[in-house]
């Protein structure tokens, strides 16, 4: 039975994975079992969906959030629930958990309460293998690159100008910059580094890619490094395409568990969204939507990382839209932007809510551009005061704004029933997205929509290096891809502590780099790392196992 901080009033023991396939029209000879609870599911089933209409896919995003997260993933297992409530046919997607957080700030990301995908320890933890195919694939192409290098260089690689980075799927960030192939015999020594296996290339692969053989060409397409003749060097080049193809082909079929509820959910690729681009798989998603009436989904942290990413890239690459968009609050992120330290969240502050409610004002901002409708679903917590409450509605009521309390935490899909309601009959307003700029645009036009209409900036200012890197990428054409924009989650702007809905900042472009098999140019703005850091107490500290050998503290 799977732990919450709450009573347990009513069965939620999970079925058998085959019966909740059986719940999602997928017949359990198509399944690949992984214990009773859960699987994948086969490839050629896949394809034999193609031809089937859609179903209306709901994405999940939130306000800028703490350091705790506002639960976007309580939420969409929650509205998912909610849905089925209603008896609607509902699948949800979801990305799989890093074990870079899970052992780190946030810990897990299953959901919470009553609204949680189980089995939670599994998924938290090693889950199906996904992760660990991912980091072997990437390492394959960097053992292969320095191979080249050892063994006469045939590709006339400039080592100075690598630009793949090993993976690891750990907060470790003694391993940003290291130095390889030191010693005679051991390679020809060089820095290179780790970035975090979510936020690798190949994550970006596995969850933009339609299929297996997509997969394979995008991999062959990754530009590895520059030659001494400034032209690039791809995994192609390299001639491993197949091998990392080949160690990835289970990874590319989604997983498929339950909500408490026994709601079905595929949860596959979990790209971050203040690095990458924060969405999971475009092959769940879209089996989803032929298998399900609804399909909820989320974007990782806030409406400006991850909603902008999911419509910017995701629905460009999958030919997707949203037909509604969820954006969560909650009082606690509220009162951290209206200036109160994080300690004494707890303390009833309703001066604070009025002051923070300006940053759910810029993300309805931003939502109201992309032209999808949308709603504010306030994810309750138990501190939360009536006053507090009371002030939160009256602000989105003031400013036309419709807003339902959102209780799947404590009461799992009985909670979220107005909210299943409201989206449901948002589904039918005829909607059109807008991206937030053109693949047309210039690169600066690009990001310069993104800073202005969606971060709430005057522009970006981009430094030496960034600019020279920018001049390489034009001779290749590159600056015509999606921008994908890695800053921090904590502010709208690329610094952490301006907080609430800062205005007349410029965003700072230290880096960019080439993803293009994925398809994007990343934009490093700010102190965003790509391998994050352990805080001073790590959520590993509070995690072990009891004497029966369940494990405790992983949330």
């Amino acid at each position: 039975m799977p732990k919450t901080d709450i009573e347990i009033s009513h069965e939620v023991m999970p079925e058998p994975i085959a019966k909740i396939a059986e719940k999602a029209g997928i017949p359990e000879s198509e399944l690949e079992y992984y214990g009773k609870y859960k699987a994948k599911v086969g490839t050629e089933f896949i394809r034999s969906l193609e031809g089937r209409p859609d179903g209306k896919l709901i994405l999940v995003t939130a306000i800028t959030p703490t350091k705790a997260g506002e639960g976007k993933t309580t939420t969409t297992v929650g509205l998912a629930d909610g849905l089925s409530r209603i008896g609607k046919k509902v699948m949800g997607c979801l990305r799989e958990p890093s074990l870079g957080p899970v052992f780190g700030i946030k810990g897990g990301a299953t959901g919470g309460g009553y609204a949680q995908v189980i089995p939670m320890e599994d998924i938290n933890l090693h889950f199906t293998g996904d992760l660990h195919a991912i980091t072997a694939a990437n390492n394959l192409i960097s053992a292969a690159l320095d191979n080249s290098l050892f063994q006469g260089n045939p590709l006339n690689i400039d080592p100075e100008r690598v630009l793949w980075k090993r993976a690891m799927d750990m907060n470790d960030r003694s391993l940003r910059k290291i130095t390889v192939g030191i010693g005679d015999k051991n390679g020809v020594e060089r820095s290179d580094g780790f970035n975090i296996t979510v936020a690798s290339e190949i994550m970006a692969i596995l969850c933009l890619s339609k299929d297996f053989k997509d997969f394979n060409r995008r991999v062959d397409e990754i530009v590895v490094a520059l030659n001494r003749e400034g032209k690039p060097v791809t995994v192609a080049d390299l001639q491993v395409g197949g091998a990392v193809t080949a160690l990835m082909m289970d990874a590319l079929k989604p997983n498929l568990v339950q909500s408490l509820e026994h709601t079905p959910f595929f949860i596959h690729g979990g790209p971050f969204a203040n690095i990458a681009h924060g969405c999971n798989s475009v092959i769940a998603t879209k089996t989803a939507l032929k298998l399900a009436d609804y399909v909820v989904t989320e974007a990782g942290f806030g409406a400006d990382l991850g909603a902008e990413k999911f419509m910017d890239i995701k629905c460009r690459t999958a030919g997707i839209k949203p037909s509604a968009v969820v954006l969560v609050v909650t009082i606690r992120a509220l009162k951290l932007h209206g200036g109160v330290l994080y300690e004494n969240l707890k303390e009833e502050n309703v001066p604070a809510i009025e002051k923070g409610f300006e940053n759910v004002l810029k993300h309805a901002d931003t939502l109201k551009k992309s032209g999808i409708p949308f709603v504010l679903a306030l994810n309750e917590f138990y501190l939360d005061t009536d006053a507090e409450k009371e002030c939160v509605f009256r602000l989105a009521q003031e400013n036309g704004l419709r807003m339902i309390a959102a209780n799947g935490w404590a009461k799992g899909g009985e909670g979220m029933i107005e909210l299943a309601e409201e989206v449901v009959r948002m589904t039918e307003i005829p909607s059109e997205l807008h991206n937030f700029y053109e693949l047309s645009d210039p690169f600066e036009e690009k990001l310069n929509k993104i800073v202005k209409n969606v971060y709430g900036g005057n522009g970006f200012v981009m430094t030496d290096s960034a600019k020279a890197q920018l001049e390489t990428f034009r001779t290749f054409g590159w600056d015509q891809l999606p921008v994908c924009v890695a800053k921090t989650q904590s502010s709208l702007s690329d610094n952490a502590k301006l907080l609430g809905a800062p205005k007349d900042f410029t965003v700072t472009v230290k880096e960019l780099r080439i993803s293009n098999g994925a398809g994007f140019i990343v934009v490093l703005t700010g102190n965003v790392m790509t391998m994050p850091g352990l805080p001073k107490v790590p959520a590993a500290n509070q995690i072990g196992v009891n004497d029966d050998g369940s494990i405790f503290g992983l949330f």
